[in-house]
């Protein structure tokens, strides 16, 4: 999500940037925020994305675990045997066991790297989704008139935030235009505890869990 909350953030003044070239305040424009957290979490497609991730990171991480495994095992082995070997026969059995521990360490590079497959896989489906929240706040902000447009969830230092200038809804409507999202009605359904019920997504997108609730501030 740390990702996501840098591209919502830089995305959000260069909105800014781009509706005041002064940064004034002035002719109705105002500062609002987005709750990043929120609007993943009333994404059916984000929710799918993430299931799918954890379900190549349990897969790939066993593949790890089952060729130290085989390390640990051919470690006791070789120490319960080694009285019984020659020299060259130690060497051999030591040099098996530095290049089996190497192949677990590469294939877990390979696919928990920094640049690894499982960065790749989440590249190829998140980053489509943090493109379109993008372009639905973008729009948004243009369409209000908003200056600046902060995120709630990003760790910046807001100390006080008016709910009337919470812009996620509005997201979350926009971006129903081009895809599958919780419908604002569940969404204020989960926000005063009764139980959400699937449906049709605003303006097209349509839902197929249940809203998550968004904290009162």
């Amino acid at each position: 999500m740390k990702a996501f909350k840098t591209l919502i953030l830089t995305a959000a003044f260069l909105c800014g940037g781009m509706m005041t070239a002064n940064a004034q305040l002035g002719g109705g424009q105002k500062i609002v925020y987005v709750d990043s957290e929120y609007i993943m979490e009333n994404i059916p497609e984000y929710g799918d994305a993430q299931e799918e991730l954890n379900s190549f990171s349990t897969k790939w991480q066993n593949e790890v675990k089952a060729i130290y495994d085989k390390v640990s095992e051919m470690y006791s082995k070789y120490q319960t045997e080694m009285l019984l070997l020659s020299e060259d026969q130690k060497r051999a059995r030591e040099q098996a066991i530095i290049d089996k521990e190497q192949e677990a360490k590469n294939l877990q590079m390979q696919y928990f790297g920094a640049e690894g497959q499982l960065y790749q896989k989440r590249t190829e489906l998140i980053q489509p989704i943090q493109e379109k929240v993008y372009t639905a706040m973008k729009e948004v902000a243009q369409t209000k008139n908003y200056a600046f447009v902060l995120d709630l969830a990003s760790g910046t230092s807001i100390l006080y935030a008016n709910d009337k200038n919470d812009v996620s809804d509005e997201v979350l409507d926009q971006l129903g235009n081009v895809m599958q999202t919780v419908r604002r009605e569940d969404r204020r359904r989960a926000n005063s505890g009764a139980a959400a019920t699937p449906g049709s997504g605003n303006a097209g997108g349509g839902s197929k869990q249940g809203a998550t609730a968004k904290p009162k501030k």
